[in-house]
């Protein structure tokens, strides 16, 4: 779907609500399709984000696991990799 939006869910340290609204503003541009909203839709646009996190923020401290958290350092160098990988390949 939107490779810009990540995982948040079973990570040391937990997600931060600024993690959230980020995703969830993400989310909603991409459903939109606006970057930015027109002022006729900003109302509409931010209640969406707004609303979005709240059920973001429910679900990601509702879920539970047994696998260990995910380390954010190991994982952001897995993606670094896999990144350089997919580019570097003209």
């Amino acid at each position: 779907m939107c490779r810009n939006i990540k995982t948040l869910f079973n990570f040391e340290p937990p997600a931060t609500d600024e993690e959230i609204r980020a995703s969830a503003l993400q989310f909603v541009r991409k459903l939109s399709g606006f970057n930015a909203p027109s002022k006729i839709n900003e109302a509409a646009f931010n209640q969406a984000v707004e609303q979005v996190h709240a059920a973001a923020t429910t679900l990601i401290h509702s879920l539970v696991t047994l696998a260990p958290p995910k380390d954010r350092e190991v994982e952001r160098a897995r993606a670094a990799v896999e990144s350089a990988r997919r580019f570097n390949r003209l």
